[in-house]
């Protein structure tokens, strides 16, 4: 039975020193031939399991991992390939986009989990792990002259893989029954690869399939951020902050998205989370304070003005999804009439 991968991140992440691919690519072939390569599979639960290689697959994982991502950035450099940080600028001939890792928490994730707890990763059983519950592979690369390892990972959509017992193959002619357990196909086009603290982004619909991650709502989120703690004064647990709770949360990056922090100030927020019996609380400074996801999902609903008591019944509701009522017509003309 799968068990949930530990999550336990390090609050303080290590000073960002930024990677240079190109460096990294010229100085890899020298070694491309002797690299020690080892397989690992992910679940959709984000559970890691190790793979065992028969002898005639391990001649296959180099030109499957490595030799795509070198040619793409070496002849890349020769005609004038630049990285661009992911969040910043649209996918584009000419541009490898680049995000940081500590930005991608399941990345975070799973490669905290294969560097403390490697021990506790099961091998890939298809009779109790479920090859279609895969969604990716992870390759972890390493030399003896290179240092840190480095890792690679691709997508394996559902079309790649087939488990054992319902297909048929082709020998000689005829259709035989499949006799494996099951069988998958690791797409040979560069996808994702992490160097340090760096994910460089080769298909930017991979990173999201495979990671959850989209770099444009996490940059957009992250601004609105920037200007809530202008317009607000807000308290966190040691350790905590904003951007550090909205991570990974879809619903309130959707919302963070659309609101508009200038239409209300903190005191009418307060006033109002006190109309509506919202428990949201302030400290001796006049902070509102924010403990956890739910008080800042508080937060976030009282700014974007999601909780409503019914003139009629006097019942509070919080509102889910809202379209602003627009002027008829004829509504539209009275107004003109009347100013």
């Amino acid at each position: 039975m799968d068990e949930k991968p530990a999550t336990d991140i390090a609050p303080q992440e290590p000073e960002y020193i930024e990677t240079d691919v190109f460096a990294w690519a010229n100085n890899l072939v020298q070694y491309k031939d002797e690299l020690k390569i080892e397989l690992f599979l992910i679940n959709k639960n984000y559970i890691l399991y190790k793979t065992q290689m028969g002898g005639g697959l391990t001649k296959q994982l180099e030109p499957l991992f490595i030799d795509e991502i070198l040619e793409y950035i070496l002849e890349g450099a020769e005609k004038g390939l630049s990285v661009r940080e992911f969040e910043a600028a649209d996918a584009e001939d000419g541009i490898l986009q680049r995000t940081r890792l500590s930005n991608v928490d399941k990345a975070r994730e799973v490669l905290n989990w294969v560097k403390t707890q490697e021990h506790e990763i099961e091998v890939f059983v298809e009779d109790e792990h479920d090859m279609k519950r895969i969604k990716g592979v992870m390759a972890r690369v390493s030399h003896e002259k290179l240092g840190k390892p480095f890792y690679i990972f691709k997508v394996l959509p559902a079309s790649n893989m087939m488990k054992g017992k319902v297909g048929w193959m082709l020998r000689n002619g005829s259709f035989v029954p499949f006799d494996a357990d099951g069988a998958l196909r690791i797409p040979p086009e560069p996808q994702l690869l992490i160097l340090d603290q760096d994910i460089y982004v080769f298909n930017q619909a991979k990173l999201k399939t495979l990671f959850g991650y989209d770099a444009k709502e996490a940059y957009i989120a992250r601004a609105k951020v920037a200007e809530i703690e202008k317009q607000f004064t807000l308290s966190f647990d040691q350790g905590a902050s904003m951007n550090s709770l909205v991570q990974g949360k879809k619903g309130l990056i959707k919302k963070l998205q659309k609101l508009d922090p200038t239409l209300m100030n903190q005191q009418d927020l307060m006033d109002h989370a006190e109309e509506m019996g919202i428990d949201l609380m302030q400290d001796d400074s006049g902070s509102i304070i924010i403990m956890d996801e739910k008080d800042l999902t508080k937060f976030v609903n009282l700014l974007n003005d999601d909780y409503i008591e019914s003139p009629v019944t006097g019942q509070r509701y919080e509102v889910i999804r809202k379209k602003p009522l627009k002027l008829t017509e004829s509504d539209d003309d009275l107004l003109k009439q009347v100013l």
